[in-house]
């Protein structure tokens, strides 16, 4: 008996090049072993197997671009129910990464173009920061599995090209005619020791950089006070311990958020691919950054419109958790409207978060604390909690920023206000 292997519901991920192929024609396989690694701007995604058996064919190759429901591979099943005893591969000894070649200067001063990468062995991150620091892949050894080109490779491969710029006294341009740092060698100075990124800031790093660079950003400051708020807040907390989960600020912002957004729409909006108009969204999703082991994470919280603060509390647990775990799906972190990320938690003053394209806004927050604040006959402590609210100026003016701030801020100063 044989099964077709096709893609797996990856959400709205579409046209996803596949990177490796892990097995072979003939490979006997278990039950959920992965067998092709796609990836995408924004995750890495593996395909396990539906089912144990042999591989008899492969219908994909390596830089093919796949969606949900795509053919992938050909299984004949085994005749029992039980996985088969897994062939062990013997580990291949690591190669020594070869040094990258120095490009000739006509060639390193020539615009690299995407469409020239298209038959190297490298991940859409690396192809972006190949173009962004304009280093032909086709002139790079891969010193990853089966030769893929890895970022460290292209990092030699700069290294390589600028050195012989620098000494004929000669300017390499960065991306978008942007200067590139020089690179120095940092062991004339002391001992040094390269230590490998995570995947999670090696994938996040261009689509930060990204935004960062085609994004006016503005940071808008303020202060609520949650005085009141923060009491009821423990008062519910005190009672979902019971329940198993807990209540954080974190779900009054949450639910604040939506409010305000839904009263200044242009922050739940995204720009045009046009630059003419604004797409206005009537949904709410809310991201928030996720701080784990591996690195930053942002899951969302879907339709947080039509949840209350104990709903959004134990989402946010189990999206959290799941983050920890590194077990989030490409649909939990995708769809989101606006984004807030929290330091509240380790502490601060302020901070400019960087807005989450195609989001127009972000809304930063820090360590809340006691204040004295005058009520208009004598000074009284107050908890107040600092917020930095980043926005696209194409989108948002800064009148418009401060009267979402304001909202905010007057929502927070009474629970009570939530529930309207």
């Amino acid at each position: 008996m044989t099964t077709d292997v096709k893609v797996p519901d990856i959400g709205d991920f579409k046209d996803v090049p596949v990177v490796t192929i892990l097995v072979s024609v003939g490979d006997t396989i278990a039950k959920e072993d992965a067998l092709i690694e796609l990836e995408s701007d924004k995750a890495t995604l593996e395909v396990p197997s539906p089912a144990a058996g042999v591989i008899k064919e492969i219908k994909v190759s390596e830089g093919d671009k796949v969606s949900e429901g795509s053919l992938i591979m050909v299984i004949e099943e085994s005749g029992s129910g039980d996985a088969p005893a897994k062939e062990e591969k013997k580990e291949e000894p690591k190669a020594e990464a070869p040094k990258a070649e120095a490009p000739k200067t006509e060639a390193a001063s020539a615009p690299v173009m995407d469409a020239g990468f298209s038959k190297v062995h490298a991940s859409p991150s690396v192809r972006a920061y190949a173009r962004r620091v304009e280093v032909d892949l086709n002139k790079v050894n891969g010193s990853g599995r089966k030769g893929r080109i890895l970022r460290e490779d292209v990092e030699k491969a700069l290294k390589a090209q600028v050195a012989p710029a620098a000494a004929g006294g000669g300017a390499v341009s960065g991306g978008m005619g942007i200067p590139p740092i020089p690179v120095v060698d940092f062991s004339k100075f002391g001992p040094i020791e390269e230590v490998e990124m995570s995947r999670i800031k090696r994938i996040s790093g261009p689509a930060l950089h990204r935004s960062w660079l085609n994004i006016p950003h503005v940071t808008h400051n303020e202060e609520a006070d949650i005085t009141s708020l923060d009491k009821y807040r423990k008062e519910l907390d005190t009672a979902a311990k019971e329940e198993g989960y807990r209540v954080t600020l974190l779900s009054f912002l949450v639910k604040a958020s939506v409010s305000a957004l839904k009263k200044h729409w242009e922050f739940n909006s995204s720009i045009h691919p046009d630059g003419d108009k604004l797409i206005k969204k009537d949904f709410y999703n809310i991201g928030f950054a996720a701080d784990t082991p591996n690195g930053l994470m942002v899951p969302v919280i879907k339709d947080a419109d039509r949840k209350g603060i104990v709903e959004i509390s134990k989402d946010l647990q189990e999206l959290s958790k799941k983050a920890r775990d590194g077990q989030l799906k490409g649909p939990d972190m995708q769809g989101a409207t606006f984004t807030i990320s929290s330091l509240g938690g380790i502490g601060g003053t302020s901070f400019t978060p960087i807005v989450n394209a195609p989001e127009v806004a972000i809304l930063g927050l820090t360590r809340s604390k006691m204040a004295p604040v005058w009520n208009g006959t004598e000074f009284e402590p107050r908890n107040m909690l600092p917020m930095s609210l980043s926005y696209d100026h194409r989108a948002i003016d800064g009148a418009l920023a401060a009267r979402f701030a304001a909202h905010l801020k007057y929502l927070l100063g009474d629970a009570r206000r939530l529930m309207l």
